[in-house]
């Protein structure tokens, strides 16, 4: 599996409060942004994948609804993760 508890807890402790903060917007972005490349790379080369194509839709629309609930609440935090994670508006 390309996500495994370990990959979880890293992604965690890099972009959250600690290694169990699964609930923070800024983990739970990062999460997705990792999901969402591992999809994107899955789809070169499976183009006609449409029911991974319809769960990345998906990951990025939630994405998109964190990162608009974080811009609202708290632009430091929505510009930090932003810049940490490379994303684009």
């Amino acid at each position: 599996m390309y996500l495994d508890q370990a990959k979880k807890q890293e992604i965690f402790g890099q972009y959250g409060k600690s290694n169990t903060d699964t609930g923070s917007a800024e983990s739970q972005i990062a999460l997705f942004s990792y999901r969402i490349s591992h999809l994107t790379e899955h789809l070169k080369k499976n183009r006609k994948d449409y029911t991974t194509a319809r769960s990345l839709t998906q990951l990025v629309g939630k994405r998109r609804a964190l990162l608009n609930y974080l811009y609202d609440r708290d632009i430091n935090r929505y510009r930090a993760i932003v810049k940490a994670l490379g994303l684009r508006k």
